[in-house]
């Protein structure tokens, strides 16, 4: 491979990190509109309000492009440029840091984990670190964090973490059932009380 070749492949790797990157804050903007406090087609107009608003942008960047094409020149070097960056940011979550460690954790904290994990996985056949952080969020624990940083300390405390679970017909890094070890002896005694 030549070095021309190993530059165009970081590029294309830069642009699919920046894009899951802009579908994932899309996503996660449209999902915010949703209203917990109403019922029906009222509480999700909010999605599609804002689902509407991406959409014309959209829209009127290609109209934008289609009347003046020149501005292909401003707009291409700073996908490229934010594309090179995606890639560094990408390391920089990957490398593990001083403070990203796990601290020792004890046998009974892990097992707690371990019930909570099984608990969300419930009968489905893993539980995402997405939902597992919105878990713990919800319940005080886990303020600043994110699901690479989730994704590093699992496996310290004893959860193996996968690439690809699939639940709800989507998927993404989680948790997955048989990856979990066997209960404990006191924990499967309170399961069958």
């Amino acid at each position: 491979m030549t070095a021309m070749q190993r530059k165009a492949r970081t590029l294309t790797h830069g642009q699919r990190l920046l894009l899951r990157r802009f579908t994932d804050r899309a996503a996660a903007w449209i999902r915010a509109g949703r209203r917990d406090d109403l019922d029906g087609i009222a509480a999700v107009l909010g999605c599609v309000l804002r689902l509407a608003v991406l959409l014309a942008g959209a829209a009127g960047a290609v109209w934008l492009i289609r009347r003046w094409p020149a501005v292909l020149w401003l707009a291409v070097p700073l996908w490229c440029w934010a594309a090179i960056r995606a890639l560094d940011k990408d390391e920089d979550e990957e490398a593990p840091q001083k403070e990203t460690e796990a601290p020792e954790a004890t046998a009974d904290q892990r097992e707690q984990l371990l019930t909570l994990v099984r608990a969300l996985i419930g009968d489905h056949p893993g539980v995402h670190l997405s939902t597992l952080l919105d878990h713990l969020r919800q319940h005080g624990q886990g303020e600043g964090w994110t699901i690479a940083l989730l994704r590093t300390r699992l496996p310290l405390l004893g959860v193996p973490v996968r690439k690809s679970v699939k639940v709800a017909r989507r998927v993404a890094y989680g948790v997955h059932r048989d990856d979990l070890p066997q209960p404990s002896p006191a924990e499967a005694q309170q399961d069958a009380a």
